[in-house]
C-alpha cells in the first residue's frame, strides 16, 4: 500500500469517500465492488459516464490495502491510460502505464514498481500483456499472491459482433487459463445479447456474475434529423446551442472530417481534424488541445472517442449515419459523461441509408455476419425514421424497458419526438407511385436506376437521360409532379429504411424487395413523418456565458455564476501548472456545488461531493480562499 494511502479505512463505503470524495455509490456499483472484492468474475455493462471506474478502482485499492497486491487495468488506448493514471495519482493512489510513449528506462522503473507491489494499479494494452516479458511478471507476482484482479476494459472488442472488434482482445483468455483464482472483471457500455454471449465465451466468463445496470442516459437529448445542408444544419445547431461548448463531429471519410473541420475554423469554430491517417504526433497534438482545452470541436472519425475520459463534452453531432445502435449508443455516450445537459444530434439523409447497405453487401464476410449487420442497420434506421420517442426505441434495443415514474406513456420528454411530435402522412399512394415506377424500369429497359433518375420520372422532368431513356413514355412518367424532390427523397429514403426498396450495385440502383408486392397490391398501408422544422431551443443550463451548462438540480443565481467561473480560473492555473486536463483537478459538477454551498470551513468542503481526502489537503485551503475573494453581484 502507498503510503498516501496508508490511513485510508480498508472498507468499500470508506475507500468512496476518503479517496474519491462520495458519499455513495450509484445504482450496481456497490453490489459489483463487493462481488470483485470478493474475489468474484463479473461482465459489467454499464453506460458511459456511469461509473464503470470504480467498479474496478475502488476494489483494487481495497484489496491491495489488504494485502492482495496489484490490479492489471486492459485498456485498448494510451490517451485513456494517461488521464485514468493523471487522476488517481491526484487522488493519492499509485498508479502507472506500460505503453510504447515510455522510453526504455521509464518503462524498467515501472516494471520494478510492479514487481515490488507498490503499484496500486497497472495500465497496458492487451497486446503487451500477452508478451512473454509481461506475462512472465505476473507469473512471479501470481506465485507471490500479489495478483489482485484483472479488469478488461471496453470488453466488447473481443466479440466478432462487436462495433469495435479488436483481434489482440482474443488472447486474454490466457489470463484465466493461466491465473486461476484471480477475479476477473469484463466491463464495456454497449453490448446486445449476441455480443454479451460472444464476451463471456470468448473470456471464459461462462459462470461470472452479469451485472447489467439501466442504458439510461437521462440527461442526453436525441434529435435527428433529416439532412438538408447539413453543413449549414450543423453550423446552426452549434452556433444556437452549443457556442463555445466542447463537442464531437463524427464524420464516415478521413477526407470529409478535413473538409469539415476547415470550413467549422473559417466559421469561427475551435475546430480540429482527427482520423487514423493523419501523423501520429499532429493526432496526439490535437488530441491533447480537446483534452486540455475549454470549447473544442473534435471532427472526427470513430478512429478517436473510445476511453476519452472528458467528462464536459456538451454535443455529439453525426454528419453520417453509424453502422449499428451500438456505435451510434457508444459515440454519443461520449456527451454528457459528468451527468450534465448534453446533446446527441444527427443529419441524415437518403445516401446515408444508401451507403451503409452497400458496405455490408460489397464486404468480404461470410453472409451469417452480413445477416447480423443488416439486421443491426434495419434497428438503426428503424430508431431515425421513429414517429415515438426515440429513447423508448434505444433501450428496448438493449432489453431494457423505460418506465418514467407516473407517465403510462412512455415519453421521455427530452428527445425531439417527444419535444415536438412529427407530423406523420398517409404514403400508401405515393410509395405504390415510387415502386410501380421501379417495377417499370425493369420492364422497359431490364435494369433498374438510381433515386436520382427515378424522382426527374416521377416528376415529369424531361431531362436528357430520361429523353435517351425513352421513360417519357412510362405509364408513371409525371404521376408524382406533385411532390418535391426533396418530399420524394424523404418518401424513398423511409422506403428504404422500412425494407420495401433495396439498393444494389455500384450505381446505388435501387430496387424493389420482397414487402414491396404487399404494398403495390394495397396490402400494407405506409404512414412516413413529415419533415418538420427544429424546435425552437436556446441554450440549456446556465446562462451565463460559453461552456457553463449545468443540470437544473444546482442552479446558480447571479453570485453563484461569478463564484463558479472563478473557481474555473483557479482550476485551470493549477491544472496548467500540473500539466494536467482541468476535469482531473475538479468535474464542472463539483465546482458548481461548491459554488451554491458557498462552504466557509474545510470540513463543510470536504461534504461535497467529488472532494476526497487528497485534494481536500491539496486544494482545500485555495478553495476556500477563490470562494471568499470572488466578485459579489452588482
Amino acid at each position: 500500500m502507498t503510503a498516501a494511502l496508508a490511513d485510508v479505512p480498508v472498507s468499500a463505503r470508506q475507500v468512496l469517500r476518503s479517496v474519491f470524495g462520495y458519499g455513495e455509490f450509484r445504482g450496481q456499483q456497490r453490489e459489483i465492488v463487493e462481488h470483485a472484492i470478493d474475489g468474484g468474475d463479473a461482465l459489467v455493462l454499464m453506460p458511459t459516464g456511469g461509473g464503470k471506474s470504480l467498479c474496478y478502482q475502488v476494489p483494487a485499492i481495497v484489496r491491495h490495502a489488504r494485502g492482495q497486491g496489484v490490479a492489471v487495468v486492459v485498456s485498448p488506448l494510451i490517451a485513456l491510460m494517461h488521464d485514468q493514471v493523471g487522476a488517481l495519482e491526484e487522488l493519492g493512489v499509485h498508479a502507472a502505464f506500460l505503453n510504447s510513449t515510455l522510453e526504455g528506462e521509464e518503462a524498467r522503473q515501472v516494471e520494478r514498481e510492479l514487481l515490488s507491489g507498490r503499484l496500486v494499479l497497472v495500465y497496458a494494452a492487451p497486446e503487451r500483456i500477452l508478451t512473454p516479458r509481461f506475462l512472465a511478471m505476473l507469473d512471479s507476482l501470481h506465485e507471490r499472491g500479489a495478483l489482485s484482479l484483472f479488469a478488461i476494459d471496453e470488453a466488447h472488442c473481443v466479440s466478432q459482433w462487436g462495433h469495435d472488434f479488436r483481434e489482440e482482445y482474443l488472447g486474454l483468455s490466457v489470463l484465466h487459463e493461466r491465473f486461476p483464482g484471480v477475479p476477473r472483471l469484463a466491463l464495456t457500455a454497449t453490448a446486445d445479447a449476441d455480443t454479451r454471449a460472444d464476451i463471456q465465451e470468448r473470456l471464459q466468463l461462462q459462470d461470472a456474475r452479469v451485472f447489467v445496470a439501466s442504458f439510461d442516459r437521462g440527461n442526453i437529448r436525441y434529435t435527428i434529423v433529416e439532412k438538408d445542408d447539413a453543413r449549414q444544419q450543423l453550423l446552426r445547431f452549434i452556433r444556437d446551442e452549443h457556442e463555445g461548448d466542447a463537442g464531437i463531429v463524427y464524420c464516415q471519410t478521413r477526407r470529409k472530417v478535413e473538409d469539415i473541420a476547415d470550413w467549422l475554423a473559417a466559421q469561427g469554430i475551435a475546430a480540429l481534424p482527427y482520423h487514423a491517417g493523419l501523423d501520429a504526433e499532429l493526432r496526439r497534438r490535437h488530441q491533447d488541445r480537446f483534452l486540455r482545452e475549454d470549447g473544442i470541436v473534435m471532427v472526427a472519425t470513430i478512429a478517436f472517442g473510445m476511453g476519452i475520459d472528458k467528462p464536459d463534452v456538451r454535443f455529439v453531432a453525426h454528419l453520417d449515419l453509424p453502422k449499428n445502435i451500438e456505435g451510434y449508443y457508444q459515440e454519443t455516450g461520449r456527451a454528457g459523461r459528468d451527468g450534465l445537459a448534453a446533446d446527441a444530434w444527427m443529419a441524415y439523409g437518403l445516401a446515408d441509408v444508401v451507403n451503409q447497405r452497400r458496405m455490408i453487401d460489397d464486404s468480404e464476410a461470410d453472409e451469417d455476419f452480413k445477416r447480423q449487420q443488416r439486421g443491426k442497420l434495419d434497428a438503426l434506421l428503424a430508431l431515425a425514421e421513429a414517429h415515438d420517442c426515440r429513447r423508448v426505441r434505444l433501450l428496448a434495443y438493449f432489453g431494457e424497458t423505460y418506465a418514467p415514474a407516473g407517465d403510462v406513456r412512455l415519453r421521455c420528454g427530452n428527445c425531439d419526438n417527444c419535444l415536438q411530435p412529427p407530423a406523420t402522412w398517409d404514403a400508401t399512394e405515393a410509395a405504390r407511385m415510387a415502386l410501380s415506377c421501379i417495377y417499370r424500369f425493369q420492364q422497359h429497359s431490364g435494369f433498374g436506376f438510381g433515386a436520382g433518375h427515378l424522382i426527374d420520372v416521377l416528376r415529369g422532368k424531361r431531362t436528357d437521360k430520361v429523353l435517351q431513356r425513352g421513360h417519357e413514355q412510362l405509364s408513371t412518367f409525371g404521376i408524382g409532379a406533385e411532390l418535391g424532390e426533396a418530399q420524394w427523397r424523404s418518401v424513398l429514403r423511409q422506403l428504404l429504411a422500412a425494407g420495401h426498396l433495396r439498393s444494389v450495385g455500384d450505381y446505388n440502383t435501387l430496387e424493389l424487395a420482397g414487402s414491396a408486392r404487399a404494398v403495390l397490391r394495397g396490402e400494407v398501408a405506409v404512414r412516413l413523418r413529415v419533415a418538420a422544422a427544429p424546435p425552437a431551443r436556446g441554450r440549456r443550463g446556465m446562462r451565463g456565458g460559453a461552456g457553463d451548462a449545468k443540470p437544473a438540480a444546482l442552479p446558480l443565481d447571479e453570485a453563484g455564476l461569478l463564484r463558479f467561473a472563478a473557481l474555473k480560473a483557479w482550476r485551470a492555473e493549477v491544472a496548467r501548472e500540473h500539466n494536467l486536463p482541468a476535469y482531473i483537478v475538479f468535474h464542472d459538477a463539483t465546482l458548481a456545488e461548491m459554488a451554491r454551498e458557498q462552504p466557509l470551513t474545510l470540513p463543510a468542503l470536504a461534504a461535497i461531493g467529488g472532494v476526497g481526502a487528497k485534494k481536500l489537503e491539496a486544494y482545500g485551503e485555495a478553495i476556500l480562499q477563490v470562494l471568499k475573494t470572488a466578485p459579489a453581484a452588482a
